[in-house]
Order: C-alpha cells, then structure tokens, then sequence
C-alpha cells in the first residue's frame, strides 16, 4: 500500500482546515508542525497550554529562545502582541471554551468520533496531558496522524480498544492517505492524498466509508 503523505505535508494539510480570527491549539507531537504551514496573514491565534498565547512557527536554530517553547518543548516565535501566563490560566481559557479548534494526534480514532490518544494499552505508555479539557472545551477538534500503525493495523476504527480521551469528540480526521469528516451517517471520505486511490484508503480504514458528492484529491 502506498505511504501517502510525510508528516510535514498532513500538517500543512491540517492548516488549510483554520480559518482567520480563530483560536488554535496544537497537541503535541505531529501537531505542532502545524504552526509553520499558517499564513502570516491568516489571523490565527496560537494557544499552549503551558502557557503561551499568540506565538508563531517553530524557531530555526539562529533564533531560539530556550526560555520560550510550546507544550512539546519546542522553542517558539513570536508574533507582535504575543502573551505568557501560567497553565492555570491557560487551562481556564480551554475549560472556558475560547478555543476554537484543537489539533491533536491520536493512537485509534471510532467511527462515532470516539478519541484515543493518550496510552498504548499493549504497552503501558502514555500520560493525560491536556487532551481530555481540549476536546471537552474546544469547539471543534482536528486528529492528524498516519493513517495506520507502522505494522498495517487500523488506527480509524468501527470501537476504539485503547482507554478513550473522549467520546463523539472528533469532527475531521486528516492523514498521510485522506481528509474525512465525522458525521451522523458515518465517516465520510472528502479528499485522498495524490497517488491514492479511494480503494487504498478503505483497504486501511476499518469502518465503511461514505464517498462526499465532491470528493476530490487534496491540493498541496
């Protein structure tokens, strides 16, 4: 089966689903590339949960900050007007529903839009994190990652095995094969990644997939 998309080309996948004015935070890991595929001009608004609001791409070499980094550790830019406070209040705004929209990474994502991504059961890894306040107190969230696990098995799934993050949480799932949305029918299949085909992407996906009306290759 074919790789499809690096994970540098779902993020900038990922940037193309924000829209100006809006409030964005980015899970770690694979999410945070997200950071620097938005468009100066866009308007959109970065949120970490350590604490750090209006913030920009992740730091080239010649201008890090070690002081300044995002919930993965990653040292930041900065944008004019950019904020740092503490997680409580950071947690407060999350809690508070002023973000927007919440792009994280996921280990099984169900067909109901049931999120699982913050332990590897089989393997005991994993910690809570901000997950389970994001996608409570998020407007909408946004799950990237590969489409399958690096052994073939599903990571979008008919009932997820692994201990859930939250339940009818996710509304678009975007990954190195395709973009689908989760609806009231079921998953529905809006974009395949070049060189893909829609027998490829239901071949590694484990429900039935709905084919949108406009269902078209992604433009990168």
């Amino acid at each position: 089966m074919t790789s499809g998309l690096s994970r540098e080309l779902i993020a900038l996948r990922a940037a193309r689903e924000l829209r100006s004015g809006q409030y964005v935070n980015l899970g770690i890991g694979l999410p945070t590339l997200v950071s620097n595929f938005i468009p100066e001009e866009m308007g959109v608004v970065l949120h970490s949960e350590n604490g750090a609001l209006g913030f920009g791409r992740i730091a080239d070499e010649g201008e890090m900050d070690i002081d300044l980094v995002n919930a993965s550790s990653q040292p930041l830019t900065l944008k004019p007007g950019a904020a740092f406070f503490d997680s409580a209040l950071a947690f407060g705004m999350i809690r508070g529903g002023h973000v927007n929209v919440s792009v994280l990474g996921a280990y099984q994502v169900s067909e109901k839009g049931d999120l699982a991504n913050w332990m590897v059961t089989d393997r005991r890894v994993g910690s809570i994190g901000g997950s389970m306040d994001l996608v409570s107190g998020a407007g909408s969230v946004i799950v990237v990652m590969e489409h399958t696990t690096r052994s073939g098995e599903y990571r979008i799934v008919s009932e997820c095995t692994y201990p859930l993050t939250g339940r009818r949480v996710v509304n678009t799932i975007i990954t190195s094969l395709a973009v689908i949305d989760i609806t009231p029918k079921g998953l529905l299949l809006r974009e395949v990644a070049p060189s893909v085909t829609v027998e490829d992407v239901q071949a590694a996906t484990g429900p039935r997939l709905l084919l949108a009306e406009d269902l078209r290759e992604m433009e990168l």
